[in-house]
This record gives structure tokens, C-alpha cells and sequence, in this order.
């Protein structure tokens, strides 16, 4: 058994190799980062860091079009409220799913799998429209979270993690000693899914930072994303790549830092539920 479980040499090199192809475009961003412009468009191009990253960050910070801080702000904002609010919602939906009965459950479980399937981009128009002409919210970072409150992949992660971390036992214990139907998502149901929520609470802050097309359509320069505010650093005569891959670079922080701080119970969530599937 000790030589069926042990890693060979060339698994240790296919994992070196995957190491190196997921570091190469982080690194190449930092070196750029710390050039400056002219060296960049060398041939060969650098290949070691330099000591210009003050000097190409403070050029974003004076790039008042651009609005890199306040993106950046705005950024966390939008999605730590949509980070929360997906895992409320999605673990109360996921918990009615799984262990409740009622009228048109399956049909609605059904429509829910269904917008997973229509991409983002097939309901700009209808999405801008709504928000622009229905609600006014044009330009403001509420038409940025109200389409994402809650998502369909959320209610069915959460739906296939409760069925089987939860035993109908235990909700049938706690209806017996008075609970209230909340009361047991709240007391029996949550603690139970805190892996699982870990998990679809990184997945959407990391997707809700990286969203680009939507708040680029319905913002403006005066209320950006850190990802408007990183195309308008390119939006220029010229493209100045040292201080575009300095503001990402920057940028790329909030997403190492969570990680770095929730990667071990995130992945330990990832195998808990692993084991009990």
C-alpha cells in the first residue's frame, strides 16, 4: 500500500511543471512591473525585476482618468456584498432544496440549473436596459450587485453539499425540540455547511473582482471598478505597459491575500466534502 500511495519522480516533475506554467505569468507581470517602459520593449525582453515599480505606480495614482484607488475601493465593496449575500441566500435556497418538501420543487430546481447554462453575456442588453430605464441605477454601483445577489451555481452547490452533510434525523431532532424552521438553518444547517460556504464565498469574491464586461457597460469614469480602472489606464494615445502591469499587479493582492488566509479551510473544505460524496 506505501508503494501504491508514494508519488514517482515524474509525478513530482508533472507537478513542478504545473508549478512553473501557473507562476511564469504572475512573474513576468511583477518583472514588468518593475521596468521601465523603454527596457520593456527591449528585444530579448527582461527577464529579472528591476527597481522602478514606485516611480510606474505613482504614475497610476496621478492618472486621475483612471481612478485606480477609488476602482479599487469600489471593487471591494461590490464584491464583499455580493460575496455575502451569495452565501446567505444561496445556503438558505440550498437547505429548502434539500431538505424540505414543496409544491414545484423540482421545477424550480430545474430553472435554476438552467440559467447556469445562458452566459452572462446574452442578457447584457435586456440587464442594461432594465437597470437603466426601469430602476435609473445607470452609473452606480447597485446596478453592479443587484443583477448578482444570488446565483444559480451557489443554490446548487449548496443544495448538493446539504443533502448529504445533513441527515434528516437531525432536522427531524430539532423539529421535535421546538425549533422553528429558521432556527434550524440557523442553529443546525449553517455550522454543518461552513466548508462548503468557504468554498462558493472565494469562488465569487474572486469572480465578482475579476468582472470586467458588466460594470464596464453600465459604469462610467466616475464610479469604476478596479477592473474599469485598469482599462482605462490602456484607453490612452499609447499603451504604457509598465504602469498597466503595475496597477494589476496591485490589483492581484486583495485575491492572494484572501486566499492566503482561507486557502487552508477552503481546501480542506474542498476535501471534506470529497470524502463525503
Amino acid at each position: 500500500m506505501k508503494k501504491l500511495w508514494a508519488a514517482s519522480p515524474l509525478t513530482y516533475l508533472a507537478l513542478t511543471l504545473a508549478v512553473l506554467l501557473s507562476i511564469t505569468p504572475f512573474y513576468f507581470m511583477f518583472v514588468v512591473a518593475t521596468r521601465k517602459l523603454e527596457v520593456i520593449n527591449a528585444v530579448p525582453p527582461p527577464f529579472t525585476p528591476g527597481g522602478d515599480f514606485g516611480d510606474n505606480f505613482q504614475r497610476v495614482l496621478d492618472n486621475e482618468h483612471a481612478a485606480f484607488i477609488y476602482g479599487l475601493i469600489n471593487s471591494v465593496v461590490v464584491s464583499s456584498i455580493i460575496t455575502l449575500s451569495v452565501v446567505f441566500f444561496s445556503s438558505l435556497a440550498g437547505f429548502a432544496f434539500a431538505k424540505l418538501r414543496f409544491r414545484g420543487q423540482n421545477a424550480l430546481l430545474l430553472i435554476i440549473i438552467a440559467t447556469m447554462m445562458i452566459p452572462t453575456q446574452l442578457g447584457i442588453i435586456p440587464l442594461y436596459d432594465m437597470m437603466v430605464n426601469f430602476f435609473h441605477l445607470d452609473g452606480t454601483l447597485p446596478a453592479v450587485i443587484l443583477p448578482f445577489l444570488v446565483t444559480g451555481l451557489g443554490v446548487f452547490m449548496m443544495r448538493q453539499y446539504a443533502s448529504s452533510a445533513i441527515s434528516d434525523e437531525l432536522i427531524e431532532a430539532a423539529r421535535v425540540d421546538g425549533c422553528t424552521t429558521f432556527r434550524i438553518y440557523w442553529s443546525v444547517v449553517l455550522p454543518a455547511l461552513r466548508p462548503a460556504m468557504g468554498v462558493l464565498g472565494l469562488l465569487t469574491f474572486m469572480e465578482q473582482w475579476n468582472s470586467f464586461l458588466w460594470p464596464y457597460a453600465i459604469l462610467n469614469a466616475d464610479t469604476p471598478t478596479v477592473q474599469v480602472s485598469l482599462a482605462l489606464l490602456s484607453q490612452a494615445y499609447y499603451t504604457d505597459y509598465a504602469q498597466v502591469f503595475s496597477a494589476t499587479a496591485v490589483a492581484t493582492l486583495p485575491l492572494l491575500i484572501v486566499f492566503a488566509l482561507f486557502g487552508r479551510q477552503i481546501i480542506g473544505g474542498i476535501m471534506e466534502g470529497a470524502v463525503k460524496a
